[in-house]
């Protein structure tokens, strides 16, 4: 895909990753980059920097997103390229809330499923479209300390390939965005899910939007930042019980148990 001209929807785009990709799709020529975020200073500052739209509202809330995708479409234009990218990390452990794994299920799974409902029809009228999903090398590999993360991660790639899979001859094309850590508000701090992400190092947000630039313009499906993660998703699938049992080292090295 091409960015230039194309007018684009990124969610999260307050800070970290969601600004970085608003930033460098305004630097790839975009005509239009509509930025949206819960956090509604935080939208309107990155829509300054790219001259584009902020919008607030709550992704896991499926008549924000369908207001979002409807305010973009008749104030701005069709939506070429729709990056679902906010996301959240609560429900750390088995006993965490159910509130914060319901939390986690709307902002990580339901938010890409709304931004599908109410746009793959308009997409496919006009001959075609384009979703990128921001999940999580979590999403391949599950996550350490993060019980709730891991497990909507999966979903959300899960989903993704089922969109993929159900419309890819209507025009329809997915990727997904899986890193492992980048450092973003969400990284901050001393935890044992922060320790296992960031095994390989930690990249910048520019350095996953040049990632991203690159995935979309050979229309990959897993755009992968820490090239490594592929390795570590063959070696899951060539022996599950050995990768277990690695993983389960891995866990009590982190955090003692």
């Amino acid at each position: 895909m091409e960015l230039k001209d194309k007018i684009i929807v990124v969610t999260g785009a307050a800070s970290g990753i969601g600004r970085a990709l608003a930033l460098r799709f305004d630097a790839e020529g975009a005509k239009h980059v509509v930025c949206a975020d819960l956090n509604a200073d935080g939208a309107e500052a990155t829509a300054k920097e790219v001259g584009g739209t902020s919008m607030s509202g709550n992704v896991g809330a499926e008549d924000d997103v369908a207001a979002l995708i409807e305010k973009t479409e008749s104030e701005v234009g069709p939506i070429d390229l729709f990056c679902s990218n906010a996301g959240i990390g609560l429900g750390p452990e088995l006993s965490s809330p159910n509130e914060e794994w319901q939390a986690s299920w709307d902002v990580n799974v339901m938010a890409h499923v709304y931004a599908a409902r109410h746009l793959v029809p308009r997409m496919i009228e006009r001959g075609g479209g384009y979703f990128m999903h921001t999940a999580s090398a979590a999403g391949l590999l599950n996550q350490i300390g993060g019980a709730a993360y891991g497990t909507t991660k999966h979903a959300a790639v899960g989903f993704g390939e089922w969109l993929a899979l159900t419309y890819q001859h209507e025009g329809i094309r997915v990727s997904m965005l899986c890193p492992q850590a980048v450092r973003t508000p969400m990284t901050e701090g001393d935890s044992s899910s922060v320790a296992a992400a960031a095994g390989d190092g930690m990249i910048e947000p520019e350095e996953l939007a040049d990632c991203v630039v690159e995935g979309l313009a050979e229309e990959r499906f897993l755009i992968l930042p820490h090239p490594v993660v592929t390795e570590y998703m063959q070696r899951k699938t060539a022996d599950y019980d050995r990768w277990i049992g690695g993983m389960n080292r891995l866990h009590r090295r982190l955090t003692g148990a």
